[in-house]
């Protein structure tokens, strides 16, 4: 975490060089010595981790590392802020006038910066100094080598003796050891490469375990090997305890020569072993990429039914040594499952019947605070096991699961294997890893709103020729990868849209983060560790909240969870005391108005005040220079400050009522903004138009209450923005027509498209997106001759189709080998619809299929026979004809689809009935 925190400050440090040395003057040397020492520092970081270096003194030393980190940032920051009010200080003749007269406050506040950096240089050479003293003494590091050479820290061998455990201690297993044996015996001579993938804790290796000491298996293969690919130093090592466990230790090549061969001849052994043999090799926690492209070759392809094992955290190595189809993802187990074994590690018992009534709902909630993570839940219900069986025992373990995680020694198992996850990702992962903690728990975490965060917090290094959010959702979907994160939702085309982190992986990641001041939830009990906390998330229940007289003024980020919505809070106490913070994230809590002293907060980088109850953002909003995200979506806002638009850094700008299409009218001035990557949601007016077509690097567009005559203008617009991937367009009525023919050239790389309003025919360039996945069409009205499906049937990776009130098609035809990629189709309000023909082999990748108020619908669906992959169909307000006849007659036709819904209209009641 220091060496992420010194590397973050370098990137701010050697920009300010490059950008502002003649403006630093007499600070520049300082500036520059400081940039020297942290690097070093940052060395002496980077050589501990890669040792293991690890006492209370080198802890001690990196936490000062980070404690002055943080102070130079902070003048640092505030040297940007004085030098650009007088930047701005300095334009126009009016102002020079004015500034001459500041001319004395400047060079003051120049003089106090310059101390400050003067002092700070030499803190930082005396914590840089300090390292010499106790912590990086060759000495020291020699014996600590040595003791980590003599012994492997007991908690990594935590899955070594899962070898051992009794059949009949594990649970929920059966299925995937049935599946993995299926695929160790399948009747395929080539070798084959099987990769388990899971979370930590999951289980992977206890299953592996079973399967490779079943007598089937061993009766099956020739000769087996079990590595733990973790506890290896190197690829001649690895491959050397391979020699160990094919031919013994007793054999005379492993007493004699082993450890003086090289690489290549180590490889040529195990060739010539294995060239006649059908082996099975498990090569357990893996870490490293690029292994298997170094040890491969000494597995040989002898057409005997070969297979290799890999079990590891991270999907990337799945995917890379093998086809998707023999990679076995892990889930958490289930809750039945969970509750047998914690009541089997708790209680004694095969079942849940001998858990105390008195402890039941306790129990089953720890049991859920594991959320089906056996490790978690062996340990866990190993430690209530030792707990006196009464109600006040137990809760205060619930209570302080947090601090036992950390602390007790009978969950030490726990910690030390979660943390191998957290301790390999590189720096720049690590921060932006911790940063889910500052979401509540359970909370559904959303992709875009967590990009936008990073992005405000400096942890996105740049990268040429792409963006930083771009750069961040590959973060993200690292994260994914290695397990460290659980998708919950994503989109029709299979995008990650929500996520959350285990409960468990939580609570470790929680103390990481209080230990580093790096994040905190507030407690009033505990108000004095906060004061050097530099995140803040605040859940509000209603109470008084008292944050000012403890928080540190160096806060960064404010978050506040609203719990109840009549509760309200107040900015003054904020806004007043905290100015160098960055995020302020007032979603949905019941905040009335903005106080005008908002624009002291030069350092703000994202402000989010959606869903809250504000109707006027202040004028000072204009200084807010370093701003990047502006959300005030769904509030009471009718209108924007003009000065919004020189804002210069602003990239994301959420505006309007975004449920019902209301968009705000904007300056057409911010336009000038070139940094500007979403726009939403907007209402045209013909300057705005006319001069949108300067904002070439918008990703996203939503624009309302367009005129016919518009039309053809904003297509001139949008031909300009090339890497647009979202647009949406609202007529100004249902009835007004939308004019796009004109779009000779749309966007690339378009992936969202909404029409709402109507259209003579649907523009050609539709059918030219490859890139498209979602479509949208809405109060189109097309006539009854159109065959709109044609032109958008050949679509690619088309995966979401939507129409509402789009045509009056009497039939819409779904031909073969149309919509290859579609997976859900939504059907609504099309008054004149009679029935759909859905030819064989159309939709071959369909799944959802929703139909919702279509009159006239009577008939049945026409070759739905034909939809094997079809898993739910929903049917909302339609005729009870149609319905009787899926009950009745149809009922063959739909009997492969796992789930149809009906929902319907009883009295003023809306009744929702599974068919089955």
């Amino acid at each position: 975490m220091a060496d992420g925190a010194v590397n973050f400050l370098l990137e701010k440090v050697t920009a300010i060089l490059m950008q502002e040395a003649s403006l630093l003057g007499d600070s520049q040397s300082d500036v520059e010595a400081i940039k020297l020492e942290l690097e070093i520092m940052r060395s002496c970081i980077r050589d501990a981790e890669r040792s293991r270096l690890k006492s209370e003194m080198v802890e001690t030393w990196v936490r000062q590392v980070r404690e002055v980190a943080q102070k130079v940032e902070d003048v640092l920051d505030e040297y940007v802020y004085y030098k650009d009010m007088e930047a701005d200080g300095s334009k126009g003749l009016k102002n020079l006038v004015q500034e001459m007269i500041k001319v004395p406050l400047h060079m003051s506040r120049r003089r106090k910066i310059s101390l400050k950096l003067q002092k700070l240089k030499a803190q930082v050479q005396e914590v840089c100094e300090r390292r010499k003293t106790y912590t990086f003494e060759e000495k020291k590091e020699d014996e600590n080598r040595s003791a980590r050479n003599a012994s492997i820290d007991w908690w990594q061998r935590q899955e070594e003796l899962s070898m051992f455990v009794d059949e009949d201690e594990i649970v929920g297993m059966g299925d995937n050891k049935e599946k993995l044996m299926e695929w160790l015996m399948e009747d395929d001579p080539r070798r084959m490469v099987i990769s388990v993938v899971g979370m930590g804790g999951l289980g992977k290796t206890t299953l592996v375990t079973k399967v490779y000491n079943d007598q089937t298996i061993q009766r099956y293969f020739d000769c087996w090997a079990w590595v733990s690919v973790s506890q290896t130093n190197g690829v001649e090592e690895l491959l050397r305890s391979m020699i160990k466990r094919l031919l013994g230790v007793k054999h005379e090549m492993v007493r004699s020569d082993l450890g003086l061969m090289t690489y290549r001849e180590l490889v040529e052994m195990l060739i010539e072993y294995l060239q006649t043999k059908r082996y099975v090799i498990i090569l357990d926690d893996v870490w490293n990429i690029l292994l298997w492209s170094r040890i491969r070759i000494a597995f040989p392809e002898n057409g005997l039914g070969s297979r290799i094992i890999f079990t590891t955290r991270n999907d990337n190595i799945a995917k890379s040594v093998g086809p998707g189809k023999h990679i076995l993802h892990l889930d958490p187990l289930g809750e039945d499952d969970s509750w047998a074994l914690f009541c089997r590690k708790a209680f004694w018992s095969d079942s849940g019947h001998s858990c105390p009534v008195e402890l039941d709902e306790l129990a089953q909630a720890i049991t859920r605070k594991c959320e089906g993570l056996p490790l978690a839940i062996v340990a866990i219900g190993g430690l209530m096991r030792l707990r006196n069986q009464i109600a006040v025992e137990w809760k205060k373990i619930y209570d302080s699961l947090n601090w036992e995680l950390s602390n007790n020694p009978v969950l030490k198992s726990v910690k030390g294997i979660l943390s191998l996850s957290f301790n390999d990702l590189p720096f720049y992962l690590k921060h932006c890893f911790l940063y889910c903690c500052v979401f509540r728990d359970g909370y559904p975490i959303k992709r875009k709103k967590l990009i936008r965060l990073w992005v405000a917090e400096g942890f996105i290094l740049e990268r040429k020729g792409i963006t930083m959010e771009e750069v961040a959702e590959e973060y993200l979907m690292e994260l994914s990868l290695r397990s460290m994160i659980q998708v919950t939702e994503t989109n029709d085309a299979g995008r990650l849209k929500t996520f959350r982190v285990h409960d468990v992986m939580r609570e470790l990641a929680m103390t990481t983060s209080k230990k580093d001041n790096f994040c905190s939830t507030y407690d009033a009990t505990e108000a004095r560790t906060l004061s050097k906390v530099q995140r803040l998330s605040v859940y509000n229940r209603g109470e008084n909240i008292r944050l000012c007289s403890w928080l540190s003024r160096h806060l960064r980020a404010f978050f506040v969870f609203q719990v109840e919505t009549n509760s309200s809070f107040s900015m003054n106490g904020i806004l007043s005391r905290f100015k160098l913070i960055k995020i302020l994230d007032l979603e949905a809590v019941s905040v009335g108005s903005i106080p005008n002293s908002v624009g002291g907060l030069f350092n703000l980088r994202y402000l989010n005040l959606r869903g809250t109850n504000i109707n006027e953002l202040p004028r000072s909003i204009q200084r807010l220079k370093n701003l990047q995200t502006l959300d005030v979506q769904n509030t009471n806002l009718d209108k924007l400050p003009s000065g919004i638009s020189i804002i210069p850094r602003l990239r994301h700008l959420l505006i309007g009522r975004s449920k019902a299409s209301f968009g705000l009218r904007i300056p057409a001035e911010i336009t000038k903004v070139g940094t500007l990557q979403t726009l939403a949601l907007i209402e045209a007016d013909e300057e705005l138009i006319e001069k949108l077509r300067n904002l070439t690097e918008l990703k996203r567009l939503d624009i309302t209450n367009l005129k016919t005559i518009d039309g053809p203008r904003l297509c001139s617009s949008v031909e300009k923005m090339t890497d647009l991937r979202r647009l949406s367009i609202t007529a100004t009525a249902e009835s007004e027509e939308l004019v796009l023919e004109g779009l000779s050239y749309p966007p690339l790389f378009l992936q969202k498209l909404e029409l709402v309003g109507k259209l003579s025919r649907l523009p050609p360039w539709i059918e030219s997106l490859s890139n498209l996945t979602h479509l949208y069409l809405s109060c189109s009205s097309l006539g009854e001759d159109t065959d709109m499906l044609s032109s958008i049937q050949k679509l690619p990776i088309l995966a979401y189709l939507e129409l509402k009130k789009a045509c009056k098609c009497r039939f819409l035809n779904f031909s073969a080998g149309g919509f290859l990629k579609l997976n859900k189709i939504q059907l609504l309000e099309l008054t004149e619809l009679v029935g759909l023909r859905l030819e064989k082999g159309t939709l071959p990748s369909i799944k959802e299929l929703n139909l919702v108020r279509c009159q006239e619908m009577r008939s049945t669906l026409q070759g739905i026979q034909h939809l094997t992959s079809l898993q739910k169909l929903h049917l909302e307000e339609m005729p009870a004809e149609l319905v009787e006849k899926l009950r009745g007659d149809e009922f063959k036709n739909v009997q492969h689809i796992n789930t149809i819904s009906l929902l319907y209209l009883s009295g003023q009641s809306r009744v929702l009935e599974t068919l089955f």
